[in-house]
């Protein structure tokens, strides 16, 4: 301890999962002078947001998310949103394939392994989009592989739990990509971090809570309590990052910072059904997601996933929304009402009148009885048996609440990062497709807070070590795209499970 009772850090960051994890790995990659502390609320990291049961469709890469390619009013389909997931996942693994070349995870198997993506739809107007979005995305060099059938024994080959006892009239459709993903991030969380400490000048605390953050002219003097005695100390950090999942808006409340200002947090929690009947899982090798009921929000696009968690597979099923005020799984009743502020009770009302649809929704969901659940199973596994399947609670996911010119405020689905001007502290608030494409938000984190520095020469050299292309070269590039796939793909152990099938 400094003479002045407190440490001194260059980086602070708050929330021992995926997105610290991952931004304090690549900042002591570029600079292995970096001094920096991962503080975390729970006994260890990966146990809110980044924990595996606690979220379920992983390894977004835009190829079979409906939500993704919205309809345009003409009937175009707009396929730009799946090409920029497509191509921060490819920028994502080839961070991890970096860390895998250096020797510093082990097999890629233990957090990701290769499980092909589908699209389900059914009905007319269903085939008639999933043929139109095929098109359209298609075109694209990364979507190229992708398959679409209509025809019943192909879908039985894709996925042969979905088909028996099926309406043979029913029209139905579907597209595959063969080289999806599964990815473990809790694994992968433990992983960085594990890897992370093994290094000088870089520590993970656990069992800590951030009290208190006050701005100076060296950064930001943080309190921080230890949960188990009940001590209190001082740390002075330059930089400070707030990548507690729900906890980062209460955080970047208590920063102050006018950035913050106007956001609020609409907490929605989850369930899943849950299936570890190995007759019942080893029938199911895919992810395949189908379109959300008319008026039911992104976040409730049913799908039906192959899981790989240490070692053991699984399905799940879902998912099914629910409501609570609590901003993380493990955290209090008191968190919606106390992130209430002046500066955002506006948004936060205008967000509560213009979405009564999505009140209606979580009730009807929270009210659900076991054999309703079962019922909307059954419309992706029509023979499921109740027996082989039960209710898990997913991890709390708050939904970004920000102010709006024309509404007073709106709901927003996605993720958002906010940093001060000056760049010295930053806040990743909402969820999905966080975790998937969290190399890229904290590279775009790296080019506002690090200005600078990303700038030099030392780190544009190991950016480019690490990233032999980025989002917009792949986006645009095929063969440089293809290229730099197959680099990765061989360093993560990703080989196809098979060939195509159909053209």
């Amino acid at each position: 301890m400094a003479q002045n009772d407190y440490e001194t850090m260059d980086v602070v960051l708050v929330g021992a999962g995926i997105m610290s994890a991952t931004l304090a790995v690549l900042l002591k990659e570029l600079d292995p002078s970096i001094k920096l502390e991962v503080i975390e609320l729970m006994e260890s990291g990966a146990i809110e947001s980044s924990n595996p049961w606690n979220n379920a469709g992983t390894g977004h890469a835009g190829l079979c998310e409906l939500n993704y390619t919205p309809e345009s009013a003409d009937g175009s389909i707009d396929i730009k949103k799946s090409v920029t997931i497509n191509t921060q996942f490819e920028e994502s693994k080839q961070f991890w394939a970096y860390l895998v070349e250096k020797g510093r995870f082990g097999s890629p198997k233990s957090f990701i392994n290769p499980v092909p993506h589908l699209s389900f739809v059914r009905g007319q107007e269903g085939i008639d989009y999933l043929k139109k979005r095929f098109k359209a995305l298609t075109a694209h060099h990364a979507f190229a592989e992708m398959e679409y059938t209509e025809d019943r024994a192909t879908m039985a080959k894709w996925m042969p739990l979905m088909m028996p006892g099926r309406d043979p009239h029913e029209p139905i459709a579907a597209t595959r990509v063969l080289a999806g993903t599964d990815v473990n991030f809790g694994t992968l969380t433990k992983h960085l971090l594990d890897h992370l400490g093994q290094q000088a000048d870089a520590k993970v605390t656990c069992s800590q809570k951030v009290i208190g953050l006050k701005r100076n002219t060296q950064g930001w003097r943080v309190s921080i309590k230890n949960l188990q005695n009940g001590s209190i100390r001082e740390v002075q950090s330059k930089f400070v990052f707030l990548g507690a999942g729900g906890a980062a808006l209460p955080l970047l409340q208590m920063s102050g910072i006018p950035e913050g200002k106007g956001f609020g947090g609409f907490p929605v929690s989850g369930q899943w059904l849950r299936c570890d009947n190995p007759e019942v899982v080893k029938q199911h090798q895919a992810k395949v997601y189908s379109q959300a009921e008319v008026g039911s929000p992104p976040m409730s696009v049913p799908h039906l996933d192959t899981r790989m968690v240490d070692g053991k597979t699984s399905l799940l099923f879902g998912p099914y929304a629910g409501f609570s005020t609590k901003f993380l799984r493990h955290g209090s009743f008191l968190d919606l009402p106390l992130s209430v502020r002046p500066n955002n009770i506006g948004p936060m009302l205008a967000v509560a009148r213009d979405n009564f649809d999505l009140t209606r929704y979580l009730v009807k969901e929270v009210l659900q009885s076991e054999e309703q659940r079962l019922q909307t199973l059954r419309g992706f596994y029509p023979e499921a048996k109740a027996e082989d399947w039960r209710l898990e609670m997913a991890g709390q996911r708050v939904q970004i609440i920000k102010k709006d010119p024309k509404h007073g405020g709106i709901l927003q689905f996605g993720t958002e990062l906010v940093a001060a001007a000056d760049g010295s502290i930053a806040a990743l608030l909402g969820a999905s497709p966080g975790a998937s494409v969290t190399v890229s938000i904290m590279l775009d984190l790296i080019q506002r807070c690090f200005p600078e520095q990303a700038k030099s020469a030392q780190w544009s050299s190991k950016l480019n070590e690490i990233f032999p292309a980025m989002g917009k070269v792949l986006a645009s590039d095929a063969e440089r795209y293809r290229e730099v796939q197959a680099r990765s793909d061989a360093l993560l152990q990703l080989e196809p499970l098979e060939q195509p099938v159909s053209a």
